[in-house]
This record gives structure tokens, sequence and C-alpha cells, in this order.
């Protein structure tokens, strides 16, 4: 991620490999975030959500570079937890049960007091419903595995897969929530084409089985 504000240990967080899967120590982030519930592909409260991530973030930005602050830095991929009260929803493919954050990480220098007033200029030039929903917060995810997955959102299902068993033959367990990074824009890549880190957080149980 060529002119970025992240460093280069977080820079890493957002490059994977295709064939294997690898551990990643992720660290205490600010990102701006967003919680909701519903089909990503049809629900109006998932494209909202999107919208005032992406809108605040930019805000931010272009304010920084108006003040003649730091803004020279690249707005980051958009991530997602994903989750479910019955991961079955999962399986059988009920989408309507889907749970979700999506979030935007931002640079260490970015303030609350930023995003305050950033909130305040969107909300004064145009109508973002999913605004008053945004919070700005720090979020440690800790110790994980990802690996790069290319094609379709939905054909992820071996890629997910492949990816916990290695988690289990390392003699630990899955915890936390299912994380997936869009390195692809999907109005402009051919499915097939989309890359997304997927990213599951962990437990030790046996360190000696860990590498």
């Amino acid at each position: 991620m060529a002119k970025t504000a992240l460093n280069d240990e977080v820079k890493k967080l957002y490059a994977a490999s295709v064939k294997t899967p690898k551990f990643v120590s992720v660290p205490k982030m600010p990102y701006l975030m967003v919680d909701g519930q519903g089909d990503p592909n049809t629900s109006k409260e998932f494209q909202d959500a999107v919208q005032a991530l992406y809108s605040l973030a930019y805000t931010i930005k272009f304010g920084r570079k108006k003040r003649g602050e730091e803004s020279d830095y690249r707005i980051t991929p958009l991530e997602g937890l994903w989750w479910s009260d019955d991961m079955s929803d999962f399986a059988t493919g009920n989408k309507a049960k889907w749970k979700w954050t999506l979030m935007l990480a931002q640079p260490e220098f970015i303030t609350k007091a930023e995003v305050t007033a950033a909130v305040k200029e969107v909300t004064a030039k145009k109508d973002v419903p999913a605004l008053p929903k945004v919070r700005f917060e720090k979020w440690k995810e800790g110790e994980c595995v990802q690996i790069m997955y290319v094609g379709p959102y939905a054909e992820e299902g071996p890629t997910i897969q492949k990816l916990h068993i290695f988690i289990i033959e390392q003699g630990a367990q899955l915890t936390g929530k299912h994380h997936e990074i869009y390195l692809g824009d999907p109005r402009r890549a051919a499915p097939d084409k989309l890359k997304t880190i997927l990213r599951q957080p962990l437990k030790r149980l046996s360190r000696s089985k860990m590498q």
C-alpha cells in the first residue's frame, strides 16, 4: 500500500499469501466503525454504512489538507467483521440474519475531535443516513491467521475452511469474528478477479505447536 500513513508493521496486515495461511499480530488501531445486519447484496443498511464510512474518511482527509496538516495518506480498504447469533445461518445462506461491522482503519494521528468536526461537515452538506451510527474507537484484534482469496465473495467457503483447519492443526482454537478485508472493488473488477484477505482470530492452546 504505497502512499499511506500506516507504519511498515501495520502494512503487513494488508498483504497475504494465496497459498499458505500466515500468522499476524494485529495491534490496537483506530477505526471508523458501523454495525448492522442483513444481506450485503441487497441491504440498504449495508450500502448506507459503506457510504457513511467513506464520506467521513474523505472529509477527514481533505479537512487536514485544507488546514495544512498531514494528509498525504491513502484511504485504507473496507473491512468487515461477520457473525450471526446462530452460526448455521452461514451454512444455510440465510443472509438476512447475518450481522456485520464495517470498518475503515485510520492513521494514528487522527483525533476524535477531527472525526466529530467531519461528522458535522458531512451532515451539513448531504444526506448520509448511517452517519449517526458511525463510531470512532481503537480496537485490538490480537493474534490471527490470514490468507488471500481471489474470486467471487459467494465462493469463499473452501478457503475459509482451509484457514480454520490450519488453525486447528496448529493446536489452537478459533475465537472472535470472521474478518474480511476487501482489496478489490466489485464495481470495477470481474468477480473472479476480486481479492479479499480472509482473517480469523485464534487462541493458543499449545505454544509448542505454534510457529
